[in-house]
């Protein structure tokens, strides 16, 4: 059963790791040559225009982007979590309805398996699959760095994981709610906003005081990639958080999979 997850599922994750090494090849290729000294310069002018706040968002104010590495723990991290969460999402809302949607899910209930192992086997390939390309970028933006300069490889390393405590979480949280549907456009929709609306809550949380509270409403927030920046270590509430978020709505996909009418 896992084997046919895997392979079904396949073609999707290539495209979506496909699309962000491409991305970090690209600008790995071009940053050197319009990062001279001269446009350095330039742009720290330029930054100096925007407010505090938004450049705390991007997490500029503490990290420059005079470098391939610096534009990483700014802008591309940022394309890490969107994607990645985009991804994850996508993949946990579809995995269970599609099957009633193409009707294969008759083929399935006329196995001698249960419904548990059918969803387990779909909660383990997407973990596979998730963790896999968060796994893949890592490795790869690792060798460009070592390519392109000095880099702090310990900061790198957790940075590069932090992807996960919001992506795993979004993968869940979207095939529990799966279960309240039969169709997939609908859970398109859902997915989607569930992680753009995440992600402007996380940008509003950072901008001051009286917005940090959002920051409870959000499973960015668990991906604390500024934490890691200026401490070079994760914040273990978080990962813990993350993991129980990640089991209980696993949970809670087991009761209402198993109590749902499929079609």
């Amino acid at each position: 059963m896992l084997k046919r997850e895997l392979k079904i599922n396949g073609k999707s994750f290539m495209i979506w790791t496909s699309i962000l090494v491409l991305l970090f090849l690209i600008v790995a290729l071009i940053y050197p040559s319009i990062m001279n000294h001269d446009n350095i310069q330039m742009m720290d002018e330029f930054m100096k225009l925007f407010p505090e706040e938004i450049l705390k968002a991007f997490n500029m104010d503490i990290s420059s982007i005079d470098s391939f590495y610096g534009w990483l723990k700014t802008e591309g991290f940022v394309f890490v979590l969107l994607i990645t969460g985009v991804y994850a999402s996508i993949l946990g809302s579809n995995l269970l309805v599609k099957e009633e949607d193409d009707k294969t899910i008759e083929y399935l209930n006329s196995l001698p398996i249960t419904r548990n192992h059918i969803l387990s086997s779909k909660i383990v390939c997407g973990t596979i699959y998730i963790v896999l390309m968060v796994v893949m970028v890592g490795i790869f933006n690792y060798i460009l760095l070592r390519l392109s300069g000095d880099f702090n490889e310990k900061q790198y390393l957790l940075l590069s994981i932090t992807p996960l405590f919001s992506s795993l979480p979004l993968f869940v949280l979207n095939l529990f709610l799966s279960t309240f549907t039969h169709k997939t456009k609908k859970m398109l929709g859902i997915s989607l906003g569930i992680v753009f609306i995440s992600y402007f809550l996380q940008i509003l949380s950072e901008i001051n005081e009286v917005t940090e509270f959002l920051k409870y409403f959000t499973v960015y927030t668990l991906a604390d990639i500024r934490h890691v920046i200026t401490n070079v270590e994760l914040q273990v509430s978080f990962v813990v958080i993350s993991l129980v978020i990640t089991l209980l709505f696993g949970i809670g996909t087991y009761i209402r999979y198993n109590k749902k009418e499929l079609v």
